[in-house]
């Protein structure tokens, strides 16, 4: 190796970075300590891309349409579509809202009016048992009981269980107050974003090309404009895919004269919006609020929530949020599965894109590499002649 100046700068970094990577190997608890408090305070931030992220899909689509022609209104347009956005959204969760509340709230009483019934059952069996009292009062002067110490442990498990809900409250109002100032700060800065986009991505072009060489930074550049597109075609096809199956069940329902039909339509199109599993979540609230009022359409509504379940996920969702994202259906199922694994519910939202994005260039990184090794196009096209045999 000939021993120049960007040779010996680049044996630099590599024994400065091995360095550093063997001190926080040994400082681990340490190093994450640091990690947890810097994502504490970036948190509000982050939290506020991630809201401009999502705002920014709906906004740009009312922006473009929003008086595409006029010069004196060029300036309000963006503001004007944010306030749109905004009003949007707070009259869907409002709508949805005024769905749910009151039939849970029926659900609620209809359950309470079935309560002096399964009373009058209850005092109907407890009479029947008179005739075995006798035996039990027999068995009960045979045991040999420390009340005493019973009530001392009672006591004492009062006591404790009384001050851990003190500290408890404390800490879950301290919780509340610090995340509603958390979400609020990030909605703020999520606001100077939408507005403030273009600047913004201009400041972030410039320092990427000043700190990184101009074919590193172009790659950047591609890969990030590559996730935009990426999750801003989930976003628009997971919210698609969870209004088809909500209507669908909705009108299915109403066909079969189901009870609830709005309301479980209303609360499975919520639910589907977590990818694969939330129909599910949903059809168990349903089933729950259907039993209520009849256990023979509840069971109904299950068998009808697995025909529909079939078609949706066989047919819709692979179709409409994988082909958005443009990865293939059995990829869509296996970063559902490992973003559960990892991260919960957030990681099946977020796995979908980020497989895609690596999906993508991966697929561009094989194709170049065989049109480098010049391998013909029918190598890997065709199946080996023994496989076609069989």
């Amino acid at each position: 190796m000939e021993w120049n100046k960007q040779n010996v700068k680049y044996l630099l970094l590599v024994v400065c970075g091995g360095v550093a990577f063997y001190c926080a190997l040994q400082n681990l608890g340490t190093v994450l300590g640091g990690l947890g408090w810097l994502l504490g305070v970036l948190w509000p931030f982050l939290l506020g891309g991630a809201i401009a992220f999502i705002l920014g899909v709906p906004m740009r689509a009312v922006e473009r349409r929003l008086l595409p022609a006029s010069r004196r209104w060029r300036k309000a347009r963006r503001p004007l579509a944010l306030v749109l956005t905004l009003a949007a959204v707070i009259g869907v969760l409002t709508l949805a809202s005024a769905v749910i509340g009151p039939g849970v709230g029926e659900a609620v009483m209809s359950l309470a009016r079935q309560i002096p019934v399964a009373v009058e059952r209850l005092q109907d069996q407890l009479s029947e048992l008179e005739a075995y009292l006798p035996l039990l009062e027999s068995w009960a002067e045979d045991l040999e009981i420390d009340w005493k110490g019973l009530t001392e442990k009672a006591v004492g498990l009062v006591q404790t269980w009384g001050s851990g809900l003190l500290s408890s409250g404390g800490g879950f109002i301290g919780g509340f107050v610090s995340g509603v100032s958390t979400f609020v700060i990030g909605l703020i800065f999520s606001f100077y974003i939408l507005l403030q986009k273009e600047s913004l991505s201009r400041q972030g072009r410039q320092v990427l090309y000043a700190l990184l060489p101009v074919s590193g930074a172009d790659r950047i550049l591609e890969i990030l404009r590559l996730a935009n597109r990426t999750f801003s075609s989930f976003l628009s096809g997971q919210c698609l895919e969870a209004a088809i199956l909500g209507t669908l069940f909705a009108v299915s329902m109403t066909i079969f004269r189901m009870p609830y039909a709005l309301l479980v339509g209303v609360l499975i199109a919520l639910t589907a919006l977590i990818p694969i599993v939330g129909a599910f979540i949903g059809c168990v609230v349903g089933a729950l609020l259907i039993a209520v009022t009849d256990p023979w359409k509840a069971l109904m509504f299950i068998i009808l929530f697995l025909v529909l379940q079939q078609i949706e996920g066989n047919l819709i969702y692979p179709h409409v949020v994988g082909s958005s994202v443009g990865l293939p259906s059995i990829w869509v199922l296996a970063a559902v599965t490992l973003g559960g694994k990892l991260m919960g519910i957030a990681g099946m939202l977020f796995f979908i894109p980020l497989c895609s994005v690596i999906y993508a260039l991966f697929r561009d990184f094989v194709k170049g590499r065989l049109r480098e090794k010049r391998v013909p196009a029918k190598k890997w096209r065709e199946p080996p002649p023994d496989l076609r045999r069989k």
